[in-house]
């Protein structure tokens, strides 16, 4: 008998908001605090700080409902929030 398809509460995109905020948003500390990579990852840490605050929000909005990883949308914000920090740091110590 084959496997029933039914939906289960952990099949569905919401899951994925954690960890994609958690890699935006180490990519956006990174970028931002790294001497080394903050030339030439500045953009990118700008738009990943952005989209892990704003995903890691909404990945904390359904991991309260029951869907997804709390853990991981808590800690994709606070690294896209670090980093959006680094970049309005380096964006006011330049200017």
């Amino acid at each position: 008998m084959p496997k029933s398809t039914a939906n289960d509460r952990t099949d569905t995109p919401a899951v994925a908001l954690g960890p994609i905020a958690l890699v935006l948003g180490t990519v956006s500390a990174l970028g931002a605090w790294t001497p080394a990579l903050a030339l030439g990852l500045l953009a990118w840490a700008i738009i990943a700080g952005g989209l892990a605050v704003t995903f890691g929000a909404a990945g904390i909005l359904y991991a309260r409902h029951g869907t997804g990883r709390l853990w991981t949308a808590v800690a994709g914000s606070i690294l896209g929030t670090i980093g959006l920090a680094g970049v309005i740091f380096w964006l006011l110590a330049v200017s």
